[in-house]
């Protein structure tokens, strides 16, 4: 293993970014990036200072034939006795290209999902107001297959990536190792990405936040049934094109993120997600059977929906809790 190779384990070894190291380092994150592509070499004071922050030897980061000194990992106690899977650069982009097809697809599916009731929305407020000469029943029947066809087609989209995507899946759950010259091509893809990320996922917002003014318009002009239709479908179609820039950027960044385990797949927040996804599984079949339990038994079913916002919420707070707790865990087991 070359020296570029091992920087950039050591470094995610310690749950580090690029530029983080480059802080401790008092270098720049392009300078770590040239290192870790091997299209630069640090000096011998940078040696000496990682030597110090890995915990490793300079032998070892000087000489190609060592072998790494600590072989199993001890993030979040678990380690890994098994080496890790080698992720070549063919495997990187097949990944890359599989993710920003698989963007579109499932950006796609979910804009169809928002704007399926539109159809149904428009024909029966033109029914009631006399625009459109038909029944309110014909309306609806016409406006429910609609939707259903737009639901049915986003699921089959859905299960479709989904399978596709399945045999590369371990990239995002487990950890592996990258052979050389991986990760400087992700990183110099993910830079050149990073402008499209910031205002992708901007214009996404902004979108989301602008949807509600055709609403607010309507009511405000006491406008016809018809014309309130018409608003809340314009809405829902402005919403659509907001959420797909969202998932779609998204999907591409995180793709960046797997394979460089960064942000949310970094080796700790692997092992964390391996810990907490039983805790995910109970919490939301109890959920599930409190909601089920409680609607039956009062059969209140227009209250007991409050049960999924709040559930939501604290979701959120208790895995949160969990996260830390595991982490305080593998802390006090290190220290031992």
């Amino acid at each position: 293993m070359i020296l570029a190779d091992k920087i950039t384990e050591e470094r995610k070894k310690n749950g580090w970014s690029q530029e983080e190291l480059a802080n401790q380092l008092g270098v720049s994150r392009q300078a770590v990036s040239k290192w870790e592509s091997a299209g630069a070499v640090p000096d011998l004071q940078r040696i000496l200072q990682m030597s110090e922050l890995f915990c490793v030897s300079t032998d070892y980061l000087l000489k190609d034939e060592m072998k790494a000194e600590n072989i199993t990992y001890h993030e979040s106690t678990e380690s890994y006795a098994e080496p890790l899977k080698k992720v070549t650069m063919e495997n990187a982009n097949e990944f890359l290209d599989m993710k920003r097809n698989g963007s579109k697809v499932v950006a796609n599916a979910t804009s169809m999902c928002i704007s399926s009731p539109i159809l149904l929305i428009v024909l029966v407020t033109m029914a009631e107001d006399g625009v459109f000469h038909v029944s309110e029943s014909l309306a609806t029947v016409f406006g429910c297959v609609f939707l259903l066809g737009m639901v049915a087609a986003a699921v089959f989209l859905f299960i479709t990536y989904g399978m596709s995507e399945s045999h590369m899946e371990h990239f995002e759950k487990e950890c592996f190792e990258t052979e050389y010259g991986v990760s400087g091509m992700v990183r110099e893809k993910k830079d050149s990405y990073e402008p499209i990320f910031i205002r992708g996922p901007a214009v996404g917002v902004v979108l989301c936040i602008l949807a509600v003014i055709p609403t607010i318009i309507a009511e405000s002009m006491e406008a016809s049934d018809y014309y309130c239709g018409l608003s809340v479908g314009l809405l829902l179609f402005i919403l659509a094109i907001g959420v797909n820039l969202l998932v779609r950027v998204g999907m591409v960044k995180s793709s960046y993120d797997t394979l460089l385990q960064e942000g949310e797949y970094t080796k700790e927040e692997k092992l964390f997600k391996k810990k907490t996804d039983t805790f995910s599984g109970v919490y939301w079949c109890l959920t599930t059977a409190i909601y089920l339990a409680w609607s039956f038994w009062t059969m209140s079913w227009d209250i007991t929906w409050i049960v999924w916002p709040v559930a939501g919420v604290l979701f959120v707070a208790l895995l949160g809790v969990v996260k830390m707790v595991l982490k305080n865990g593998s802390e006090t087991q290190h220290y031992i």
